[in-house]
């Protein structure tokens, strides 16, 4: 590394604003939000100063102490000590501590001092310290600390100014090395005490504002109706504002397969492009807007600080089935996507609550789900009011990720019964400020939910599609057939096959053959559908087709196949990456498919006697 490169590593408490002072250091588009644990593997980004020099930041993940009792406290505690595997120790570490909240913070910036390496304090939040009347006097702050101390707001243009100006300068000195054990750690409550006596005066600890709304959003009761409504309300605008614009892409790629295929002489080119592509990949992509709204929606109560709120009420509830509240952040990410949920697993103390967390995350359920479930309840679902005011579309959505939550609680009672220690954890949480959500953090969100989207649907559903059609197409039927010719096809012959597993659960060859590419993908098993049903030319459109050629029963039991369904190849790749144990990977994937077919198969044969 050349003389003019300075590595910088950003530490502090979780929810100190540290990854986006990150960004903005940097550009980065690391994921920000208002709570703890989102940062859980070390990042690392480049910025080049006014001087030239190029600083390389690592953003670690957020640490309450170098006593790590976490496995993302772990790796912030090796890279500041210089003792991670293969990496050089930091030239200087920022420690990056919430203004409004140094009574916790500053512990931890007394433990980083005493590791001997260069430290600059960044006090961030500082907009948001004067606006509830905290006032800190930084020049006695740096000469009590003995380190310089700067102010930054993380969520400004020009907001790192003075960090900026501070690390393109001469590297500060380092304190001495001092002893790190458990009699001198315990002394450092009372220098913190004397540093806030000295420095910092607050007109009340928390404002004023949170105080008030926390007593409607906290109370046992009215608390919990407040989230059950605030989820319901979301799930009923995924239908009415995401629908609407699905249906519009849809039917714009039904028109441009239509023209396409008219301007395209009739054989195997025309059936790929206009059946492969325009109909499986232009059927899936029809379902990014409910995607999007969805993710809007959840961005912005991360953003708000409500999700902490959300995790402290359920906690009492996540006791019954052996965890925490702390496995609520975890599980909540697992909504977009069960693998950062499993990686934000990493903050949790418990390995025995780490470990059930882990298990019951891919039952969230996914955005890769959504298309499936738009899908089916556009097709088979009336579009009519419940109570002349709520969509009964969007109750059934709703009632689909209830019955996934639903059955992680159920896991994790099992779980908990099984498990030889009995015994309770309390949470402990921080509970952050309220926060208007920003616009860019949230419009970075979803461009990113967007981009992960299309790249997958360009990648590897793309490929999924291609070889879906080609099973599809060949070998063709023979002379004198009297079938249609995708009876004759491989996936025919394939689908044929698996159904007489998957038959006593409703599915039919089709939807048997879909369940193979949804293993690597669960959105492609809607690009496989379309193609499977467009190839044999059931209808003009896949909801067209589905609901003509599926019976209601059919629908439903697919429908619950989905929220208990095994997970997909790169869940079960992180599952063992993170527990390095091929044992919690078959125990994944089994109970898995033991509990979706058990519930596809009890839906199937009720709905059949009673339709």
């Amino acid at each position: 590394m050349s003389a003019s490169t300075l590595r910088i590593a950003l530490v502090g408490n979780p929810n100190c604003g540290k990854t986006a002072l990150f960004n903005l250091l940097t550009g980065g588009r690391q994921k920000v939000a208002n709570y703890a644990g989102v940062t859980v593997e070390r990042k690392e980004g480049r910025f080049t100063a006014p001087s030239g020099r190029v600083l390389q930041i690592l953003d670690l993940p957020g640490a309450y102490s170098f006593d790590a009792s976490s496995p993302d406290e772990q790796i912030t505690r090796d890279v500041c000590a210089g003792n991670y595997p293969g990496e050089a120790p930091p030239d200087l570490i920022v420690c990056v501590a919430d203004a409004t909240n140094l009574r916790l913070h500053l512990r931890f910036v007394l433990e980083v001092k005493r590791l001997g390496r260069p430290v600059v304090l960044a006090l961030n939040m500082m907009d948001t310290a004067r606006s509830r009347g905290i006032a800190i006097d930084v020049p006695e702050l740096s000469r009590r600390l003995g380190l310089p101390v700067v102010e930054t707001v993380a969520v400004k243009r020009g907001g790192a100014r003075a960090l900026i100006e501070r690390v393109d300068g001469e590297v500060p000195a380092a304190a001495p090395v001092q002893p790190d054990d458990a009699a001198s750690r315990a002394d450092l409550h009372a220098q913190v005490r004397e540093l806030l006596a000295s420095t910092v005066r607050m007109p009340r600890a928390t404002a004023e504002i949170d105080d008030a709304l926390d007593r409607w959003a906290l109370h046992p009761v009215f608390g919990l109706a407040i989230l059950a409504v605030v989820m319901f309300l979301v799930f009923q605008a995924v239908y009415a504002a995401g629908k609407p614009m699905s249906d519009l892409i849809g039917d714009g790629f039904g028109w441009m397969g239509g023209h396409v295929a008219a301007l395209m002489p009739d054989g195997p080119l025309r059936s790929l492009v206009v059946d492969g592509l325009f109909g499986g990949l232009g059927t899936v992509l029809g379902f990014l807007p409910v995607i999007l709204v969805l993710f809007f929606f959840i961005l912005t109560l991360e953003e708000s600080g409500y999700l902490p709120r959300a995790a402290f009420l359920l906690d009492r509830l996540m006791l019954t089935v052996g965890l925490t509240g702390r496995s609520f952040i975890p599980l909540l990410s697992s909504f977009a996507c069960a693998i950062p949920g499993i990686m934000g697993t990493r903050s949790i103390t418990d390995p025995r609550d780490r470990i059930t967390t882990i298990l019951i995350a891919p039952l969230m359920t996914c955005s890769a789900r959504l298309p499936v479930y738009a899908l089916l309840i556009g097709a088979f679902i009336p579009a009519r009011k419940v109570f002349g005011l709520f969509n009964l579309q969007g109750v059934v959505l709703f009632a689909l990720y209830l019955a996934g939550i639903l059955g992680a609680m159920l896991v994790g009672w099992v779980m908990k019964h099984l498990r030889r220690d009995k015994s309770e954890h309390a949470l402990l949480m921080e509970l952050p400020s309220y926060r208007l959500p920003k616009t860019r953090d949230v419009a970075i969100g979803l461009y990113e939910r967007g981009m992960i989207f299309l790249k997958r649907l360009t990648g590897v559903i793309l490929g999924l599609t291609v070889l879906m059609w080609f099973l599809s197409t060949f070998p063709g039927a023979p002379a004198g057939a009297t079938q249609p010719a995708i009876e004759y096809s491989f996936a025919g012959y394939i689908g044929r096959a698996l159904q007489y597993v998957f038959a006593p659960i409703g599915f039919n060859w089709q939807i048997s053959l879909a369940l193979i590419p949804a293993f690597a993908a669960r959105e492609t098993a809607v690009a496989a559908l379309a193609t499977v049903y467009l190839v044999g030319g059931e209808a003009e459109g896949l909801g067209q087709a589905l609901a003509g050629q599926i019976p209601l029963a059919s629908a439903l039991s697919l429908l619950v196949w989905f929220a208990y369904a095994p997970q997909c190849m790169s869940t079960l790749a992180i599952i063992k990456r993170e527990t390095d144990s091929w044992r919690n990977v078959a125990i994944s994937f089994g109970y898995m498919f033991v509990m979706a077919y058990a519930a596809s198969f009890v839906v199937y044969q009720v709905t059949r006697a009673l339709t």
